[in-house]
């Protein structure tokens, strides 16, 4: 009675069931966070309804996709509950970390166990398939593993941007997926179906085996021409030692032309998923690099985008589900410990662990940044945000100069 009162929805009363505990990461929408509930531990998503004003559809339909999605190797639905500005997402906890951190904890990560662990994620990805649901955002950051056990099963996670199709036909025009997995006809806006997941995996699985990208462009104009140009490269000095059925794996799903590109069922046929011509080179040096790299990467990034928060304007509200007792962004003499550090991400969402400086002029930084976000974790909504205007501007970029490149094909310059 008293919720009602206060103009809550009927279902928050079911909050009352879980106790908080720390976040596991930030994202574009909200923040995931451990909760202890009636059936044990559990990730809860929140997002602010701000966040999602006029696309609310976005949160129902994640909503619906997940409750009819049970397999085990893709996170397990819970229950969901709103409040008059959040809405609030359960879900199986996943404990066991990122695909590549699990990876490198190993004392030896061989071609054949990168065949079994590919395995399990095109499973996951035929189940969705078969039910007409493409996943759109496959990447390493979205595997995890459900406990730290060594036979602990890998879960795909995140739906926050997947679509159940109408029929198997239906096909998607708006751009969706993350840089350098995305397929070209996405970036294109060609219109796409469940062939881009496919791609995805292609992509997953040539950086699981070498420990690198096969897509080396640094902007969204150069990626799209690498993509569409269908030249894989197998560089000798890694790739020496790698059986030619996990090439010819890596070939059929990084096809340009999605109607030539390997489905889900072709791929968990070939015989490369078999194991048995798979060989017994250890996969780890290389991982454990491209680990380095992409933690100072994604801090280098952090930083540089840290410094352009003052530019954006954010109400402050109380928020009881949000903490604000972490520091906020770390000053730039903190910067190359913060690229060092590892990143923890859940659910696809990004976090990061502030540093800290009894520096006055870091003070007085704290003290301004404080008045735009409550902590890191708005710090992090924030930072994602940025990063979604500039992703919109390449895009749009690209869409102009792929216009103009047709009207000169049709004019006949080309």
């Amino acid at each position: 009675m008293l919720n009602k009162l206060q103009g809550q929805p009927e279902s928050y009363d079911k909050k009352s069931q879980y106790r908080f505990g720390r976040t596991l990461g930030a994202g574009t929408y909200g923040i995931v966070r451990e909760a202890e509930g009636p059936s044990g531990m559990v990730a809860v998503k929140i997002i602010l309804k701000r966040n999602v004003r006029g696309n609310e559809q976005m949160v129902y339909d994640e909503l619906d996709m997940l409750q009819r999605l049970k397999h085990p190797n893709i996170v397990r639905f819970h229950d969901w509950f709103e409040s008059r500005d959040k809405y609030y997402i359960v879900t199986q906890l996943a404990t066991g970390g990122e695909l590549f951190d699990r990876i490198c904890e190993y004392g030896k990560f061989t071609e054949k166990d990168a065949s079994q662990t590919i395995k399990q994620i095109l499973g996951a990805v035929g189940f969705l398939h078969e039910r007409n649901v493409v996943h759109r955002d496959l990447k390493p950051e979205n595997l995890l593993y459900l406990t730290p056990a060594q036979d602990s099963s890998l879960v795909l996670a995140d739906f926050g941007i997947a679509k159940m199709l109408d029929s198997p036909s239906e096909v998607l025009t708006t751009m969706a997926g993350s840089f350098g997995y995305a397929a070209p006809e996405v970036m294109l806006k060609q219109g796409h179906g469940k062939a881009v997941d496919m791609w995805s995996m292609g992509v997953i699985t040539y950086t699981l085996l070498c420990g690198y990208s096969p897509f080396r462009a640094e902007n969204l104009s150069d990626l799209i021409d690498e993509c569409r140009s269908g030249r894989i490269i197998f560089h000798e000095r890694y790739w020496r030692d790698v059986s030619q059925d996990a090439k010819d794996f890596i070939l059929a799903l990084l096809q340009p032309d999605p109607k030539k590109r390997a489905t889900s069922e072709d791929a968990l046929a070939h015989r490369w998923l078999k194991g048995e011509t798979a060989t017994d080179h250890n996969l780890l040096p290389e991982i454990k690099a491209y680990i380095a790299k992409a933690r100072l990467k994604r801090g280098i990034e952090i930083i540089k985008l840290a410094n352009r928060i003052e530019a954006l304007k954010m109400q402050e509200e109380d928020e009881e589900d949000i903490p604000s007792a972490v520091p906020d962004a770390p000053p730039s003499s903190e910067a190359a410990k913060e690229a060092a550090s590892p990143l923890p991400s859940v659910e696809g969402a990004e976090a990061t662990t502030a540093a800290t400086s009894n520096d006055d002029a870091t003070t007085t930084k704290k003290r301004s940044l404080s008045k735009i976000a409550r902590g890191a974790i708005f710090r992090e909504v924030v930072l994602a945000k940025v990063r979604e205007m500039k992703e919109q501007e390449e895009k749009e970029e690209v869409e102009r100069a792929a216009k103009e490149r047709l009207e000169k094909e049709k004019a006949g310059f080309f």
